[in-house]
C-alpha cells in the first residue's frame, strides 16, 4: 500500500522561511509519509534563497513570475500550474502557510480536487478585507476550504471560532516562523557591525498600502532618527520591488550612517535581527522574530493582524506618520526604562516546536502513528 503524501506549497520568501521547518519536520518520519515541495515562483530569487538555508529545494517548480503582470494574470498562471501540481502530486493532503496568493491558491486548488488542506499559520485578522491588501482576503478566504487549522496563538485561535469553524479543526500550535528563526540564529555563526559599538536600527518596509506617499514618510523619519543620534547606525535592506527602491533612495541614498543593502539570505537576516537594538517595519513575520531576540519592535502600518505582539508589549503600532515614528523611536534610543519594557516583554509567538504540533496533527488526520514530543500545554 502506497504511504500517504503530504504536498506543502510555497511561493514567497516568508512563506519559505515559515514552512521550511515544518517540512523538515515531516522529512524525519520518511519511512511513514511522502513529502513534496511545490513552488509557485512567486518571488522566484528570494524564495530559492530562503529554501536553500535550510537545505531544501522544490521538487517541482512552476515559474509563474513575468514581468509587470497584474494580481489578476500572477492568479491565473498560479492555479494553473498548481492544479497541474496536484494531478501530478497526487496528495493525501495539501499545506500552505500564511496569507499569499500562492496559499489562497493552493487551498482552492485542494478544495477543486476534493483534497484535505491544512493552513499553517491560521485565523489572523484584521477589521477590514482590503487592509492589508490582498493578504486579509486571501487569510479568511483560504479558512473556507481548510479541514486542518493551525493558528499559532489563542487569539488566531479565537477569531476562527467566532468565525464557525469547528473547533476539532482548530489546533493552537505556536508560530513556525518562531522554530525557523531559533535553528538558524543556533547554527549561523555570521556577524554584523562587530567594529561598531552604539545602537543599530534595522529598518524594512515593502507593503504595498504604503507605497508613494507613506513610504515617503518613512524614509524622511528614518533620515531625521539618523541626524538625532549621531551614534546611530542605521541598516535598511531593501525589497526588490523598483518602487519601494525608487522611493527609499529618493530621501536615504549617500545619508550617513545609513546603509541601503541589498535582501540578505536569510540566515544572515536572522543574526541582523539578533544584533540590531531596534526594529522599524512594516512586516508581518519581523513582528514575531523580533521579541524572540528581546528586540522592540515598531510597526510602521496602521493595522497589524498581529495583536498579541501590541497587547504583550513587544511590539508598538505607530502608523506612518513621519513625526510619531520619529517621536517613538527617539524614545527608545534615549529612555533605558521604554526600551526595557519592550525588550524584556515575554514574546506571544511560541516555544519553537509548532513544526512538530503540525506533523503530529496531520499525521494523526491521516491515520499515521507518529510520537507526540512536544505536547499541548
Amino acid at each position: 500500500m502506497a504511504k500517504p503524501r503530504a504536498v506543502f506549497v510555497v511561493g514567497t520568501r516568508p512563506d519559505a522561511i515559515k514552512s521550511a521547518p515544518v517540512v523538515l519536520e515531516f522529512q524525519k518520519y520518511a519511512d511513514k509519509i511522502d513529502t513534496v515541495l511545490v513552488s509557485t515562483g512567486q518571488h522566484r530569487e528570494l524564495l530559492d534563497q530562503a529554501l536553500g538555508s535550510f537545505g531544501l529545494r522544490p521538487d517541482l517548480n512552476l515559474d509563474v513570475m513575468s514581468h509587470g503582470q497584474t494580481l489578476a494574470e500572477l492568479t491565473a498562471r498560479i492555479m494553473t500550474g498548481l492544479d497541474d501540481a496536484l494531478a501530478r502530486t497526487e496528495p493525501s493532503i495539501v499545506l500552505a502557510q500564511g496569507d499569499t496568493t500562492t496559499t489562497f491558491l493552493a487551498g482552492l486548488s485542494a478544495f477543486y480536487r476534493r483534497v484535505p488542506f491544512a493552513h499553517v499559520e491560521a485565523g489572523l485578522r484584521t477589521p477590514e478585507i482590503d487592509d492589508p491588501f490582498p493578504e486579509e482576503f486571501n487569510r479568511r478566504a483560504v479558512g473556507l476550504v481548510a479541514r486542518l487549522h493551525f493558528p499559532p496563538t489563542r487569539w488566531s485561535a479565537d477569531n476562527l471560532l467566532r468565525e464557525g469553524v469547528a473547533p476539532e479543526s482548530v489546533f493552537v500550535t505556536g508560530n513556525t516562523g518562531i522554530d525557523a528563526v531559533k535553528k538558524v540564529a543556533e547554527e549561523s555563526q555570521m556577524q554584523w557591525y562587530s567594529e561598531h559599538s552604539g545602537p543599530l536600527a534595522l529598518v524594512t518596509t515593502h507593503r504595498r498600502e504604503n507605497w508613494g506617499e507613506p513610504q515617503l514618510r518613512i524614509a524622511r523619519a528614518v533620515r531625521s532618527l539618523a541626524d538625532r543620534f549621531p551614534a546611530l547606525r542605521v541598516v535598511v535592506p531593501m525589497h526588490r520591488n523598483p518602487s519601494v527602491r525608487e522611493t527609499l533612495r529618493s530621501v536615504l541614498d549617500g545619508a550617513e550612517r545609513i546603509d541601503l543593502i541589498e535582501p540578505p539570505d536569510y540566515p544572515e537576516f536572522v543574526k541582523l535581527i539578533e544584533r540590531c537594538t531596534i526594529v522599524l517595519t512594516d512586516s508581518g513575520g519581523i513582528q514575531e522574530e523580533a521579541p524572540a531576540f528581546g528586540k522592540p519592535a515598531l510597526v510602521m502600518r496602521e493595522t497589524t493582524e498581529r495583536p498579541e505582539g501590541v497587547e504583550a508589549g513587544t511590539a508598538k503600532l505607530v502608523g506612518t506618520d513621519e513625526e510619531t515614528i520619529l517621536r517613538e523611536a527617539t524614545s527608545l534610543l534615549s529612555d533605558p526604562t521604554a526600551y526595557a519594557a519592550m525588550a524584556q516583554a515575554v514574546s506571544p509567538y511560541g516555544d519553537g516546536r509548532a513544526s512538530a504540533r503540525i506533523r503530529y496533527k496531520v499525521c494523526e488526520f491521516l491515520g499515521i502513528a507518529t510520537a507526540l514530543e512536544h505536547p499541548w500545554t
